[in-house]
């Protein structure tokens, strides 16, 4: 087998493991601006950005299932004679699942405070309306109060 196919495998879970260093930095800042105050327009380039991540993780992933079934067999039949080299890969894959892991938590998390917000904002709006409403009623009520019908007052005594 072809050494070069194996530096392939590794490069690839290098990468891989890279662009998820990369996208659980992103998800922890993303988690950082949802607990504050957020402007949601602070969000569009960390999700554009995390879209670029994922598309290379698909790429990455694609590359390396091509590659492993054309070396899959040797590496099964040959396993001594490659250990070091799986061992390393193994290594990577561990990294690569607890990052993914990681990734997936903060998500859930970055996920509940997203929706605690809206819940919040939406409570507001219904506030804000219930409030508009009862402005709008007591200005009705305060107009047709200060109307007072003419009336005829009797001087005599």
């Amino acid at each position: 087998m072809d050494q070069s196919y194996l530096n392939i495998l590794e490069d690839s879970l290098e990468k891989k493991n890279k662009v998820l260093g990369e996208m659980l930095s992103l998800s922890e800042q993303q988690g950082t601006i949802i607990s504050d105050d957020m402007d949601l327009s602070e969000l569009d380039p960390f999700i554009e950005k995390k879209g670029e991540l994922i598309e290379a993780l698909e790429k990455l992933d694609e590359g390396f299932e091509k590659v492993y079934e054309r070396v899959s067999e040797e590496l099964k039949g040959n396993k001594e004679k490659y250990a070091d080299r799986i061992k390393h890969m193994q290594q990577l894959i561990r990294e690569i699942s607890e990052k993914s892991n990681a990734i997936s938590a903060q998500e859930e998390r970055n996920k509940s405070a997203l929706q605690a917000f809206f819940g919040k904002k939406r409570n507001e709006v219904r506030e804000g309306r219930v409030n508009s409403k009862a402005a709008m009623n007591y200005y009705k009520v305060q107009s047709n109060a200060a109307f007072v019908e003419s009336q005829f007052m009797d001087d005599k005594k």
